[in-house]
């Protein structure tokens, strides 16, 4: 072996990165696309409006992600059947779906509750999220169908479909704002476009989900009927599940906490801005989560060898690609933020240059979190290294925000995510029974 091969690292990663992966990037290419336009829409209709919207989304994100475990639950039994173990999809894929839509109707009714006391924007228009909460849950849940077999076209196409018909309804908003007898607010508008598109996405995707399961157990007959100790029931594993939405709920907070120490001290037209600047920031999590997504069946692989080597491979990626990309797309942004959205907008680039080496390096949590969740089956890991995060920016944000404002809170959360991937990756490798040097030397063949 030559030296120059083992000095290699970056390039051995590359070639290791599922083929999958290009098509998830490609299709979060277009997501992106289509997830900037509605931006770049919303926040055209003014900082105040999107400071509402940004705030209504990340109330609906914890929604989603509440019971996200549904979709993991079965993510990780489809895995393990593609590792060889007996079962069908189609019995595991209705349950969860039916508690998806029960779920959703209990979450409709304190999403009520919260609209009828609340009497500000975005709160008083969650009456909004409550009509749509039943179908919301369908794709997180229908989705973990095809992640657990690592199928990527029908999840790419899902995830595409949604901001597609979203931005397709702001373009009916923005064609009725042009009419000048239009009295509802603009923000209440933006909303019912977002809700709609994205009620109407879901249900269609669980009805291909339920046919493509059908589908696919009729051709792995008859062994897909057989199961070695019983068919496994989400509730049976309501721990298991329970762990997996409490943990992403944190793991959200992490993520969206500082939007609202942001409004608390300084309004919604700085949540505007600061919002913003999280979308760009986030971009950098593109590749990263496309790498995830692609290998989440084989880091779930039941052998730690090759869930070990697979996850190191991935991570690798991520740190590679964010770190490259990071001052690419800060100065990107300095330029066309401000021509997109507005100069008010370009408030938005000084926090941004603060967030960037933190998401820079909290791209490696998608695929620690994998491991730790699909092949160890213990996603409270997840929850406590997300945990440390929220409270150390929490923490920080608690103490700049005030004289600081978004800078700030962009500081917070870029030291908690420092801090917490660090945290990570060393129980990662205690798990793995790897060395720290597992990062840049080549893993052992499996």
């Amino acid at each position: 072996m030559s030296d120059q091969e083992e000095t290699s690292p970056w390039r051995r990663a590359w070639a290791a990165v599922p083929s999958a992966a290009l098509g998830n990037l490609l299709a979060k290419l277009v997501i992106v696309g289509l997830g900037l336009a509605i931006t770049v829409l919303v926040a055209r209709q003014g900082p105040r409006v999107q400071g509402a919207f940004a705030l209504f989304v990340a109330v609906e994100a914890a929604l989603l992600t509440l019971f996200s475990g549904l979709g993991l639950w079965l993510a990780r039994q489809v895995s393990r059947q593609q590792a060889g173990e007996p079962g069908s999809t189609l019995p595991l894929l209705r349950s969860v779906l039916r508690a998806s839509v029960a779920l959703g109707l209990v979450a409709a009714g304190v999403l009520l509750g919260v609209s009828w006391w609340a009497d500000s924007l975005p709160y008083a228009q969650l009456w909004l999220l409550a009509l749509a909460a039943p179908f919301l849950l369908l794709v997180p849940t229908a989705t973990g169908l095809w992640l657990g077999r690592g199928r990527m076209w029908p999840l790419n196409l899902a995830q595409v479909a949604a901001p597609a018909s979203v931005l397709s309804g702001l373009a009916v908003v923005w064609w009725l704002m042009q009419d000048v007898a239009w009295k509802t607010p603009a923000a209440v508008l933006v909303l019912t476009a977002w809700v709609s598109g994205k009620s109407l996405v879901a249900v269609l995707t669980a009805i291909y989900a339920l046919h493509d399961s059908a589908r696919h157990d009729e051709a792995r007959a008859p062994h897909s009927l057989v199961f070695k100790d019983g068919r496994p029931s989400w509730w049976t594993d309501w721990r298991f599940v329970a762990t997996i939405g409490i943990t992403n709920v944190i793991s959200l907070m992490n993520y969206r906490a500082s939007l609202f120490l942001v409004e608390h001290f300084h309004g919604l037209a700085a949540v505007g801005t600061y919002s913003v600047a999280v979308t760009v920031a986030e971009l950098l999590w593109l590749l990263s989560s496309s790498v995830t997504v692609s290998a989440y069946s084989r880091i779930g692989h039941p052998d730690r060898a090759v869930s070990a080597a697979m996850t190191v491979q991935a991570v690798r990626i991520n740190v590679l690609a964010t770190v490259v990309a990071a001052p690419v797309l800060l100065a990107g942004a300095s330029w066309a933020v401000p021509r997109l959205m507005g100069e008010a907008y370009a408030e938005s680039i000084m926090p941004l240059a603060f967030l960037l080496p933190g998401v820079a390096a909290y791209a490696a949590a998608s695929s620690l979190s994998a491991f730790y969740t699909n092949h160890l089956g213990k996603p409270h890991l997840s929850g406590l290294v997300a945990s440390l995060s929220l409270a150390v920016s929490v923490v920080v944000a608690l103490v700049l925000v005030p004289s600081m404002g978004a800078k700030g809170a962009a500081i917070g959360s870029s030291t908690g995510y420092i801090l917490a991937i660090l945290v990570a990756y060393g129980v990662f490798l205690r798990h793995a029974g790897l060395p720290l040097k597992a990062l840049w030397t080549r893993m052992p063949s499996s």
